[in-house]
């Protein structure tokens, strides 16, 4: 038996090899299709590696803390919608933020409030950037190193703000901006500090840090008719083994505040990245679907090849059946040869496909495509399955083929 499927093999090698024009052109369509979906798998589970990573090296003692009830918050889709100006939808209040901060085994709590609108210099006008009112306790829970200057605190003025090192050079065309004044909502705030340049906009908090301008809670307030429209709380627990009692405690205290209305979402650890990572894999799905129709027109190339194979070999077919070769031993012969042009090109699709991968990552992202067995079956799976399903028919149609009128066929 082995020595069958082995001279299958080097029978199906010799026919394509026959062939070599063609059938580099059929494995060059399962290759495209391959290869698509590596970029989108590669790239998306890169950039929910990177939730799980900050997750792993911050988030042991952090909660956060977002409206809307658990089963319909969607983490960065609300976050989204608040930037675009969507701010007074927000559940969370200052009473929470202050009888959070006084739970025991808090030592730092911060809001997040997304103020809607642009941020102006001169003539330069930004569409990335994002403004944020917090308060000083942010740097506290989030690592937000100060390149220059200061952050906001008790004691500087309600007009002042500090800059992300992107944001400080797309408005005054340099990072060193300490002292200049910018304008949004028709009023100024002069520079304090400029953040270090992070380089990650993909991370927990939904904000890119790098094009943000953060001012004081007192300033966002007064966009929104004195009224903070907090659209997430950042709280650090001093040790990681208080963290169930401090989500339990601030679940009964918000559930207090709001009347028993579970109208907020409380996540840490896994539940932290998980709704991030939902959207990114909704995505990636949607994104590999649309890919998948390449696949489809490599799987009807490989199709029509073989085909065309059982057209132009019907006296081979013949004569092997004369010899007493089964249907299945003709079977196996031209799906063998349907399973080694698919997974050629599955081979080719997954290098291919990280190759692009790697040439977007660096090109345009901040992060690069993840590695993983998951990925490289995924590419065996389809690629097999390819093989399989539009190989099948030609093998089956070579194999029921009549020996005697198959020899009267003369190429």
């Amino acid at each position: 038996m082995r020595l069958l499927i082995i001279n299958h093999f080097v029978s199906a090698y010799e026919s394509l090899r026959s062939n070599h024009l063609r059938t580099g052109l059929t494995v060059l369509g399962v290759t495209i299709g391959i290869a698509s979906i590596i970029v989108i798998l590669s790239l998306s589970a890169g950039a929910t590696g990177i939730i799980s990573s900050q997750i792993d090296r911050h988030g042991d003692g952090i909660i956060v803390v977002r409206p809307g009830a658990p089963e319909r918050s969607t983490g960065l889709t609300d976050l989204t919608s608040t930037i675009a100006g969507n701010t007074v939808t927000s559940s969370l209040t200052e009473q929470d933020l202050s009888d959070i901060q006084n739970i025991q085994g808090v030592t730092a709590a911060a809001p997040l409030m997304f103020i809607g609108g642009s941020v102006t210099a001169g003539s330069k006008t930004p569409l990335n950037a994002t403004i944020v009112a917090t308060t000083p306790s942010l740097p506290d829970i989030v690592s937000l190193p100060i390149d220059t200057g200061q952050f906001i605190d008790t004691v500087t003025d309600n007009d002042t703000a500090v800059i992300g090192a992107q944001l400080s050079i797309d408005l005054f065309g340099t990072d060193q901006s300490i002292g200049k004044m910018f304008h949004t909502h028709g009023m100024p705030f002069r520079v304090i500090g400029i953040l270090k340049s992070l380089n990650s906009p993909v991370n927990y908090n939904n904000v890119d840090f790098d094009h943000t301008a953060v001012i004081d809670l007192e300033s966002g307030k007064s966009f929104n008719q004195g009224v903070a429209a907090i659209q997430q709380i950042d709280i650090r627990v001093d040790t990681p083994d208080k963290l169930p009692a401090v989500i339990a405690s601030t679940d009964r205290l918000l559930s207090r505040n709001h009347r028993g209305e579970k109208d907020y979402s409380i996540l840490s650890g896994d539940t932290l990245a998980k709704p991030t990572n939902k959207l990114f894999s909704a995505i990636a799905a949607t994104l590999a679907t649309v890919a998948a129709i390449s696949l489809l027109v490599g799987g009807i190339g490989i199709m029509n090849i073989m085909l065309v194979g059982v057209t132009e070999r019907t006296r081979e077919i013949g004569i092997r059946k004369s010899l007493g070769a089964s249907s299945a031993h003709i079977t196996w012969q031209f799906l063998i040869e349907s399973l080694v042009m698919s997974l050629a090109g599955g081979v080719g699709g997954y290098i291919l496909g990280y190759i692009i991968s790697f040439a977007i990552a660096r090109t345009f992202l901040t992060f690069n495509p993840a590695f993983s067995w998951a990925i490289a079956g995924y590419a065996a799976a389809i690629s097999l399955g390819i093989g399989l399903i539009f190989g099948l028919y030609p093998a089956i149609r070579a194999a029921r083929k009549d020996p005697i009128e198959a020899l009267r066929q003369y190429h």
